[in-house]
């Protein structure tokens, strides 16, 4: 008997969504990510159940808008996730008012469908060094999109009050991305918003080095040479590290 009333699964976004820091040579792009995880879940509990992913890395919320928005309603789903807007927030300038209304308008097309639609807030960044600069951007993004859920009837992953997150464990390397037990966790908490029994387990949270004083001026460095200089020459230059790069499920799969 089915555990829930989902057929139609389509999850919107970024690198969040698609699934980077959880890598999987097996899958496309490489990697499985939290909505594998609750299409996996959702699969086992209905052999018709139907699964896709049209999130790509590094794309800002107007590509999230623009391109995967009207594919995912040609689709006709009956749950839709949508996570954008990080990648805006992070770049030198931002008209926070502006995207949010473009936001706002992608809620409102995606509610108006009847498919139930999960969104969230921003992450807190206010334990981190490197991100807790915009700390109030990201406060007032999580603001807006609690208004926008409220406006249009749509559920939230509140990822703002996930403080098991300041463990530096449930992320990536790169300090940006979810590691494979962030990942887990984020499927989890998903699955309980939707109100789907699904047995996750914790996974083992990513090991990041303990080090003294001078070791971790060497990682910091390190960092900064391999992750955040990339990131920052590619905004600089118009590039993406999604370019090139097609959607893992452009049309319905089964996970499960």
């Amino acid at each position: 008997m089915s555990t829930h009333p989902y057929r139609r699964y389509v999850a919107l976004g970024d690198s969040f969504t698609e699934g980077v820091g959880d890598p999987d040579p097996a899958r496309p792009n490489g990697v499985r990510g939290w909505a594998d995880r609750v299409a996996e879940v959702l699969g086992r509990a209905e052999p018709d159940f139907g699964y896709a992913n049209l999130a790509i890395r590094g794309r800002k919320l107007g590509a999230v808008v623009g391109d995967q928005v009207s594919a995912a309603l040609a689709l006709e789903p009956d749950l839709v996730t949508m996570y954008g807007g990080a990648n805006d927030i992070l770049r030198p300038q931002v008209d926070l008012d502006a995207l949010m209304a473009t936001y706002d308008e992608a809620v409102a097309r995606l509610t108006a469908t009847g498919a139930r639609v999960l969104v969230w807030t921003a992450f807190d960044p206010g334990a981190s060094a490197t991100y807790k600069l915009l700390r109030g951007r990201f406060a007032l993004y999580s603001e807006a999109v609690r208004e926008s859920a409220d406006r249009h009837g749509a559920d939230i992953v509140d990822f703002w009050r996930m403080r098991e997150y300041r463990d530096w464990g449930y992320w990536d390397a790169d300090r940006m991305h979810l590691a494979p037990a962030g990942h887990q966790q984020m499927a989890t908490a998903v699955l309980d918003v939707l109100g789907v029994p699904h047995g996750l387990e914790a996974v083992p949270l990513f090991e990041h080095p303990v080090a003294g004083r001078v070791t971790s001026l060497r990682t910091n460095a390190t960092w900064v040479r391999t992750t955040a200089a990339p990131w920052v020459h590619r905004r600089l230059t118009g590039r993406s590290s999604g370019d090139g790069l097609d959607p893992r499920h452009a049309t319905f799969t089964h996970l499960g």
